[in-house]
């Protein structure tokens, strides 16, 4: 047995020093890429962040994942090290909605890395206008959710803005209940965005009927509120329960298990060709009969896939209280030739047309 045990721990210093030594050349390796993104940045002399050839390295790096680790895993190392590597060169200034601990927040590093420089917004207004303005290199805002619908205030603000779209993020949406208490019956009154309060309806019905559902402005607004009274419970993302140190009294309360939230990434710039892009724009469809289906026909004819559409309140384009503008989002990037030959003849169907942007579409 003595002798068994002798081995075992053998074997450990082993595959100890075998850990080391990769470490070492993982370390070697991670400077050289260092170095030739550096002198990348000297060549370009310009905006560095191409959200294009990101996309591009990610999805090679996934599809030649061996494994044992997942695909979101090495997606995430992988983040993680380009972030860093253009920090170097050109600090990001990424702007979010809503306070930290907020979703967007976890999207927005999703989608950029741990390395920029991230500033929460308090309306879906500020984070346009600071990217606007200069004072955000990107921003990213929620767009629509798969339980409870489109994002109202974004929609709006695309018809009117001069950014563009340049990315896309999907999050999916896992609620927890959590509160400075350890026990569930010690809870009177529970905080959380009323988005979030929707989505875990039926969660909440049955397990907490009787107690006070309170809205919110945000989820992380709801864990503040919880972490200064032990008696109240929040509904919010894991990412507020450690900003405020609470207790997750359960995890992923959502009713619905594939509850997911598109966020777009904002730019004064979209993205160059990845070669799996989407194309977002928004229309208005003339006043006459079979008008909507006049606006569909030249994506149709020329072979285009579409994705989304979406209805909204012009609120004050077109002239009349009952005008209404299409938010459509297709496959494809809008430099390829059948996505750029159906726009040109979706542009004699239609009175207003504008793009909003190509992009990389996110991985499912």
């Amino acid at each position: 047995m003595a002798n068994e045990d002798g081995k075992a721990q053998q074997e450990l210093l082993d595959l100890r020093q075998g850990i080391d030594t990769l470490d070492e050349e993982v370390l070697r390796l991670l400077s050289r890429r260092a170095q030739l993104a550096h002198r990348i940045g000297e060549i370009k002399q310009g905006n560095l962040y191409r959200p294009e050839r990101e996309a591009q390295v990610l999805r090679r790096i996934a599809e030649r994942n061996p494994g044992p680790l997942p695909e979101g895993a090495v997606r995430t190392i992988f983040r993680e090290i380009m972030s860093a590597c253009l920090a170097l060169e050109q600090p990001l200034r990424i702007a979010y909605f809503g306070p930290a601990g907020t979703f967007t927040e976890s999207a927005a590093k999703k989608h950029f890395g741990s390395a920029p420089t991230f500033t929460s917004h308090v309306a879906i207004d500020d984070v346009f206008r600071a990217v606007e303005s200069g004072n955000a290199d990107y921003g990213v805002v929620p767009v629509e959710n798969s339980t409870e619908g489109a994002v109202g205030r974004t929609l709006d603000l695309l018809l009117t803005t001069p950014l563009m779209i340049c990315g896309e993020v999907g999050l999916r949406i896992q609620q927890n209940l959590m509160s400075k208490s350890a026990a569930v019956d010690r809870l009177d009154k529970l905080y959380s965005h009323a988005q979030s309060l929707a989505q875990c309806h039926e969660w909440l019905n049955r397990h907490l009927p009787a107690i006070p559902r309170v809205p919110v402005a945000s989820n992380a607004e709801a864990a503040r509120l919880a972490a200064a009274d032990p008696s109240s419970g929040a509904v919010a993302g894991e990412a507020a329960a450690q900003l405020y140190e609470l207790n997750i009294l359960a995890a992923n309360i959502e009713d619905d298990p594939n509850n997911t939230t598109r966020f777009l990434v904002l730019a004064k710039h979209d993205a160059g060709l990845s070669g799996q892009d989407k194309t977002s724009f928004v229309c208005s469809a003339q006043n006459k009969p079979g008008a909507v289906h006049d606006l569909l026909t030249p994506l149709k004819a020329h072979g285009v896939s579409m994705s989304k559409f979406e209805s909204r309140p012009a609120r004050g384009f077109g002239g009349s209280r009952w005008a209404y503008v299409f938010f459509i989002d297709i496959e494809g990037h809008r430099q390829d030739p059948i996505v750029a030959r159906a726009l040109d003849d979706l542009r004699g169907e239609v009175g207003f047309l504008k793009v909003l942007g190509s992009y990389p579409r996110a991985p499912s």
